[in-house]
């Protein structure tokens, strides 16, 4: 099993998981964003991205205004920087976003625990997903995401999963040889 919390595995990946494992030490980002418990999410980590991809890092905070302030005096000068709040089930998340070498950065931060944010908890199911039906699995979630499913959603469509995707694939069975690629 990777260990998603260091993002040494990147660098024997493919390519770009290698350049995202550059950019990220390059700019020294998760270390920036240590107090926030930074984790990297997404596509990336499981190979599963277009090419157009963004890295997605997901942050805990104790205050949303903290948070702000501090992302704002850090990264609020990178390429195309744009920040939101938003309201998530969880409460208030701080959502900013800029450029980086050639990947677009979305930071996410909220009021929960990193582990314990949908985005990582998605990555882990969606990677036990991949160990478990390969690469036919990879290719097809890859080809929906072509087709503009997001990646939730794509698994979902792909093993036949009803209901809310972003729900749905947290509560999928401990055995997951109930599931099977649909054809």
């Amino acid at each position: 099993m990777i260990n998603f919390e260091n993002i040494d595995y990147l660098q024997t990946g493919n390519k770009r998981q290698r350049e995202a494992y550059q950019t990220l030490t390059r700019h020294t980002l998760l270390e920036r964003l240590v107090e926030f418990d930074p984790l990297l999410a997404g596509t990336v980590p499981i190979g599963i991205n277009l090419p157009s991809s963004d890295l997605d890092i997901v942050c805990s905070f104790q205050s949303p205004d903290y948070f702000e302030k501090f992302i704002l005096s850090r990264f609020q000068k990178e390429d195309q920087f744009r920040i939101r709040l938003i309201e998530h089930p969880a409460g208030k998340a701080i959502i900013a976003n800029f450029f980086l070498d050639t990947f677009e950065i979305e930071l996410f931060g909220q009021a929960v625990p990193s582990k314990q944010q949908y985005a990582f908890r998605h990555l882990l199911v969606e990677h036990q997903l991949l160990v478990q039906f390969g690469e036919e699995l990879r290719q097809k979630v890859i080809h929906l995401k072509e087709q503009g499913y997001k990646t939730e959603p794509a698994f979902a469509e792909a093993l036949g999963i009803q209901g809310d995707s972003y729900i749905e694939l947290l509560h999928l069975p401990a055995d997951l040889s109930v599931l099977s690629i649909k054809k």
